[in-house]
Formats: structure tokens, sequence, C-alpha cells
């Protein structure tokens, strides 16, 4: 295992220091918790919005930690669910007294945990809800969630949802949005390799030189199947078709698209995969309002992709130009 870390057990709480260091205009870290909140929180009389899940995706989630987007983000151990105690935390540490909206990725650890968290706060007096992320169109039940699972289509949500808390809507206004988002968002993606946990020090699988798997999940979970390597035109053909049979699109709709690098897959790569993408699109008559190509949310070094797609009306287009301001979006 090569891996440019210090000690298997403290990349987490090293990592966070690191980000704290780069960005102290933007988070700060709790002192009891592998939280990073936005530095002014909690914002008085704005909903706050808290996700996070285990390390190893970043930039998400505390890099999505600022103004327009999340106001905390919890950060459990590598592919690991985050303690309901650590996820009680970051409620206390943003609510404002509007409430609090947690983003929840559709894995069966992540939902439990974010649950208990809402029932310790909700016995503070805290008003407390949630949406669960299920965007993943490649399988419907694995061996970590009960229905789809949540990937970078929660990018959108965070997006959406922060844009909305901004304007001074309710909870329930807040989470209303962000139902619609999860709604009318789809992803697929596929990988070259697998990653290598640094507390496992191994691959969590093994692809031949000549072989992808299509469908994989953001902690290396298994696809659909594995086939022989295809050009990038038919890699991004086969995602989008599945995407597609689960929401058709109409000609004549608007869309935003996401091609998400899992870290290891080459820029140049992911705009070939992006050409096709709006190809595909074009030809069917979809509008593509906005186009995002980059590492959104990664699986440590895999190498790999996916495509997102969320169908648009006025007020998720209007949401999604809303400004943003977070360490993963800000410009030197």
């Amino acid at each position: 295992m090569k891996k440019v870390i210090n000690n298997a057990e403290n990349v987490v709480s090293e990592m966070l220091e690191g980000i704290v260091m780069a960005n102290p205009d933007y988070v700060r870290k709790l002192d009891n918790a592998d939280v990073l909140v936005r530095k002014n929180s909690p914002v008085k009389g704005k909903v706050a919005i808290v996700s996070g899940g285990g390390s190893g995706h970043e930039p998400a989630h505390g890099g999505y930690v600022g103004k327009g987007m999340l106001d905390g983000a919890v950060a459990g151990a590598v592919f690991t669910s985050p303690t309901p105690d650590q996820i009680y935390e970051a409620i206390k540490a943003v609510d404002g007294g509007a409430g609090v909206l947690l983003v929840v990725k559709n894995y069966t650890g992540d939902v439990m945990n974010f649950d208990m968290a809402k029932e310790m706060a909700e016995m503070d007096g805290i008003k407390v809800d949630s949406v669960v992320v299920n965007d993943d169109v490649a399988v419907e039940n694995s061996t970590f969630t009960a229905g789809r699972r949540g990937i970078a289509g929660t990018i959108l949500v965070h997006k959406i949802a922060g844009a909305k808390a901004e304007t001074g809507a309710s909870l329930q206004e807040v989470k209303a949005v962000a139902e619609k988002v999860i709604k009318n968002v789809r992803s697929m993606g596929m990988a070259l390799s697998s990653c290598i946990v640094p507390a496992a020090g191994k691959p969590n699988f093994t692809l031949a030189e000549d072989e992808m798997e299509i469908g994989i999940g953001i902690h290396g979970e298994p696809g659909t199947h594995r086939e022989k390597i295809k050009s990038a035109d038919g890699i991004v053909d086969e995602l989008v078709e599945k995407i597609l049979k689960d929401m058709p699109l109409e000609a004549g709709s608007e869309a935003a698209v996401i091609v998400n690098g899992l870290a290891s897959t080459p820029l140049m790569e992911l705009y070939i995969a992006n050409r096709r993408l709006h190809q595909i699109l074009n030809e069917k008559g979809i509008k593509i309002y906005k186009s995002m190509v980059g590492e959104y949310m990664t699986s440590l070094e895999m190498a790999g992709f996916s495509v997102t797609i969320l169908k648009l009306d006025d007020e998720l287009k209007k949401l999604l130009d809303s400004p943003a301001d977070t360490p993963a979006l800000k410009v030197l």
C-alpha cells in the first residue's frame, strides 16, 4: 500500500486539521467531534443543513461547508458512517433557531445513525427533519442499502437546498425543495480500478487490465456487472441509457449534468465523457442548462467516473444559479 499518510488511525483527524488550516475563513472544527461547521455557525434565523458520511469522498462533504450550501459536515472513519453522537454535536452546533435539515445518502448505517441523532436533538427541543438521497440507478438493493444508493447527485441536493435556506425559507420549504431534487436526479457510475482503505491496506476488489465494473458504488460496492473496457463513448452510452430508462426526459426538457471523477481519472478523460453526454442529450432534444465536470464526490484513489442528470424547472434553475462560497468552490 502506497499512501501519503502518517498513521492509518489518524487519517480523518489529520485531514480535518489540514482542511481548517487551508480554509480558516470558511470552516472551524468542533472540539469534541470530527465535524466541520461554517465559521459563523450558528446563523441565527436560518435553516441549517447538515450532511456527512464516511470519509474518503473528498471534497464531499467538508468541502461544501459554507454560504449557500452546508452548515455542517460530519466525517466518519473512511467509508464508515459517522456515529449518532457526532451527528448530534453537529446539529447542536449549527442550529440557529429555525431548525436543521439532515441530508443523508441512502446507506443503511448512515440512515440509522442520522435518525438516532435526529431523535436525540428533538429531545433537546431542536426542530430537525431529514431527506434521504437515492440517485444511483445501478442497483435497487445492495449489501449496504435497502433501495437505491445515494451518490454524486447528493451534491445537487446540497446546492439547491442550501440556496433555499439562504432565502430565509422555513424548514418545511427547504425540505420540500430537497425532495424535489431527489425526485428528479439520477446517477450511475463505473470503475477501472479499486481503491485501498488505509486501515485495510489492500484493494476492495480487483479488475483485470481489460475489465471495467459498471454500476459501481462510491465505497467500491459491486456494480451490475463486469465487462471488457469500451471506448469513452460506449461507456457513457451505457450509463446514460440506464439513467434515462429510469427517469425519461422528453424533448424540450432542461437538465443540469455532472461528470464526476472518482479521484484517479484525468480531467482529459472526464471532458471526453462530457462531450458524449452532451451529444446524447442534444440528439434527444434535451437542453443542458448547466454542465459540471470534475471531482465532486470521490472514492479515495479509485479510477472511474459517474454521470448525474437533474431534470430542472424554473425554481431549481434559480436556486442552482444562486451564489455559494465554500472551500471546494473557492477560486484562487
